[in-house]
């Protein structure tokens, strides 16, 4: 395959996705941390490498894997987007990254866990809804 069968980024564009973090970002799993501790609750790892997909948090306990998706990386069906540049490879890469997390969710839930996704929009934009979500969960599987 030559160099040129796929469009080239910017460095522009390519400066700004590298600046995208995919772990401890502040506007997910930061502040999911902040509400939890703020709300004394207790007993959670931060991302564990030995299961499936490194849940951002997990309450072993109780048994349950917490996600906070990122809306542009996980596809947020309310805001996330496709980039307007090399649309093909970002519709593919979206796609996938949507298939893995149902993947990761059936290897969990086979587990024994009870899996909780949330979104980065409802977190910034509820996070009181959001939460509570979070410590049903819990109680239910405890």
């Amino acid at each position: 395959m030559s160099a040129t069968a796929f469009p080239t980024a910017s460095e522009g564009r390519s400066r700004n996705m590298r600046a995208i973090k995919s772990t401890n970002n502040r506007t997910t799993e930061r502040k999911m941390r902040a509400h939890l501790a703020q709300l004394g609750i207790r007993g959670w790892k931060i991302r564990p490498a030995n299961l499936p997909g490194c849940p951002d948090f997990l309450f072993s306990g109780p048994k349950l894997a917490l996600f906070v998706d990122g809306c542009f990386w996980h596809g947020c069906p309310r805001c996330g987007h496709i980039p307007m540049t090399n649309v093909r490879y970002w519709r593919n890469k979206l796609q996938r990254n949507k298939a893995r997390d149902r993947k990761i969710g059936r290897q969990l839930r086979s587990m024994g866990f009870r899996v909780v996704r949330l979104w980065e929009c409802e977190l910034k934009e509820k996070p009181r809804q959001t939460v509570r979500r979070v410590t049903s969960a819990l109680k239910r599987s405890r």
